[in-house]
């Protein structure tokens, strides 16, 4: 199986499994374990950030932020498909209490106009007060696209200049940051909190960090506690991010090579594919214009021993490149795919 579902499907190699063989561990809840502490302090200075947290999971990281950043009743406002809304389960419903309100997006963007347009200044009475802007870059359900720099610093100044605190689900922000050649910490560094998660194109088997000031993340820690989140002995796990950190940031470039390669392929055989929105490691096929359900092309494709995923998108299914897939799964891929997808046969 060629497995492009995600890069979540990443197995850990043998050199991290041997760090995490080898880690020197503590109790975590007592910030004893230095593995965790080693790991919290180089992601806290990779997000130009004070201090980081380590939690089990992404989802965990970015509903812990959005719960040191506002109060039950409270308003965050997001990008309409962004992970806080589609894929956490009601989270900042249920974490924060907090009132969500959507923006229709561009590529997963939005501008300081649309908060501006937005916002609730809250009345004491009637009307929950808008606290939280967050972001997603890189935008998964966009195609894992990249926030330009100069639209982050336009949004963020907003956000300040309308007294709101500013959040980045950073889940993939090294990729972000690969792709600009915009160091992380001048992404992420801007906000008032950022997550990171490890287990994705980093290639560890689980964990994530949140990020912010010392302030916050004192709250953020009494928080983790309280969301079930607190370990003991972390840093078995804790030394897969420290390996990936070493070995697994830079090679990320490698992932978008071989996205470019597989979109410009399966393009190139009739496959509906938009290059112009390939920028990092997602590249998104519309079957829909094929006449195809996901759910068939889905089997179709499985049947070729290749794993695609579907999206919020109706029709439109995507393959996410990472560090299990080489060279060759991706010339096989550009083989399989069109076959299976029928795509041959109507040329």
């Amino acid at each position: 199986m060629i497995d492009l579902r995600s890069d979540t499907k990443t197995q850990p190699s043998r050199g991290m499994r041997e760090a995490m063989a080898n880690a020197e561990v503590g109790d975590e809840q007592r910030r004893e374990d230095p593995t965790v502490n080693e790991l919290e302090r180089r992601v806290a200075e990779l997000l130009g950030q004070e201090e980081a947290v380590y939690v089990p999971t992404a989802t965990m990281a970015n509903e812990i932020a959005l719960r040191t950043l506002a109060e039950p009743s409270d308003e965050l406002i997001a990008e309409e498909n962004a992970h806080l809304f589609l894929s956490e389960l009601g989270g900042p419903a249920v974490h924060a209490g907090l009132m969500t309100r959507p923006i229709r997006g561009q590529a997963g963007r939005f501008g300081p106009d649309e908060v501006q347009r937005m916002i609730r200044r809250g009345d004491d009475t009637h009307t929950p007060r808008t606290r939280v802007v967050a972001i997603e870059n890189t935008h998964n359900a966009s195609g894992g696209r990249v926030w330009p720099l100069e639209e982050i610093q336009a949004l963020v100044a907003a956000c300040r200049e309308l007294e709101l605190s500013a959040h980045l689900d950073g889940a993939r922000v090294l990729n972000a940051a690969v792709a600009s050649g915009v160091p992380a910490a001048a992404i992420a560094g801007q906000f008032d909190t950022v997550t990171l998660c490890l287990s994705k194109g980093l290639g560890c088997p689980l964990g994530a960090l949140v990020a912010g000031s010392h302030e916050l993340m004192k709250r953020a820690r009494r928080f983790k506690h309280q969301f079930g989140g607190a370990m003991r002995q972390a840093g078995i796990v804790a030394a897969a991010g420290v390996y990936a950190l070493d070995h697994n940031v830079e090679r990320l470039a490698d992932d978008h090579v071989r996205a470019r390669r597989l979109a410009e392929g399966l393009h190139a055989a009739g496959v509906p594919v938009d290059l112009e929105q390939v920028e990092t490691n997602f590249v998104q096929v519309n079957v829909g214009a094929l006449d195809l359900e996901a759910s068939d092309a889905l089997a179709r494709l499985a049947q070729e021993e290749v794993g695609f995923s579907a999206t919020a998108h109706p029709g439109v299914l995507r393959a996410v490149t990472h560090l299990d897939i080489d060279d060759d799964d991706i010339e096989q891929a550009i083989e399989r795919v069109p076959r299976a997808l029928g795509v041959l046969a109507r040329a």
